[in-house]
């Protein structure tokens, strides 16, 4: 048998989340009080391990739990005492609770004496298979994929000679496309009916690239134009120097087991509820 001051705590903590996660109690900021003490009608000063309190509709409702941390079952001895404690005290809810369990007398003592019996106690194996024994998922394993983009390092482009010849009036070295300028020169392709600009095409050319390094892209036009400032610019070919990368793989590993504060069993419901740090499971397997 310990000191019991690590199970108390233990208990206040799990109890303190079951508040807080009920919407009506959290809005009562009901605290939970360690070694509270409290007069009975003799005079007597009664030390209970928690204790809590909250009003409704002028009503008080004050609960008291007992805590021990033992290797073996309680007996009806223990039970005993608690009933001592709390006959001079009017209105109390009482519960008990353990890591390990009740000997029958205890359990029929409880009962007769409304005294609630909790086991509140961390995880255990059993705790991740369900009624029929069968496993519970608990750990999930993820790896996602990061594709980078490619990176297109020089862009060339060849108009159209005849197209040059007849339109003297465009002044060419303005029309020079730059890897700045990927994504706002369009490439419109009359023959696959298809408008695109270099930026997309990087996108394409991720798809086409067999593994990770430099490498070039070269395409012959029938029918194309490059669209720059709203100018038409008869296209040839064009060719792309780029840098294509390995895609990254980023694991993730959600393991609930370790999300898992602790378990409390009803006795009178035969039903139990995890506590998880983030979230309440009533009805747990």
């Amino acid at each position: 048998m310990s000191d019991g001051k690590n199970y108390e705590i233990f208990v206040q903590n799990l109890q303190q989340a079951l508040i807080n996660a009920e919407e009506f109690m959290s809005q009562k900021n009901i605290e939970i009080e360690r070694n509270k003490k409290i007069i009975d009608n003799c005079g007597i000063d009664r030390e209970f391990d928690l204790y809590w309190e909250y009003e409704v509709a002028g009503l008080t409702y004050k609960t008291v739990i007992e805590c021990k941390d033992y290797a073996s079952t309680i007996s009806v001895e223990k039970i005993d005492a608690l009933v001592g404690k709390i006959k001079d005290i009017p209105d109390l809810i009482p519960v008990f609770a353990t890591k390990t369990g009740y000997q029958s007398g205890a359990k029929t003592k409880a009962k007769h004496n409304k005294i609630e019996l909790l086991i509140v106690r961390e995880q255990k194996d059993e705790d991740w298979e369900d009624k029929e024994g069968n496993p519970l998922i608990k750990q999930i394993n993820i790896n996602i994929q990061i594709s980078q983009p490619n990176l297109i390092n020089s862009i060339k482009a060849e108009v159209d000679k005849g197209w040059v010849e007849e339109n003297p009036h465009i002044n060419l070295e303005k029309y020079i496309v730059t890897p700045e300028m990927q994504d706002k020169v369009l490439i419109e392709d009359l023959d696959k009916q298809m408008t695109y600009s270099f930026l997309e095409l990087s996108d394409k050319l991720k798809l086409d690239s067999s593994s990770s390094g430099e490498h070039l892209h070269e395409e012959v036009f029938l029918d194309a134009y490059l669209l720059i400032d709203g100018i038409k610019v008869k296209l040839k070919k064009f060719k792309i120097g780029y840098t294509s990368f390995e895609p990254a793989f980023l694991p993730i590993r959600i393991d609930d087991s370790k999300e898992l504060l602790g378990v409390i069993e009803y006795l009178s419901k035969n039903s139990s509820t995890a506590i998880f740090k983030d979230k309440i499971i009533k009805n747990w397997r």
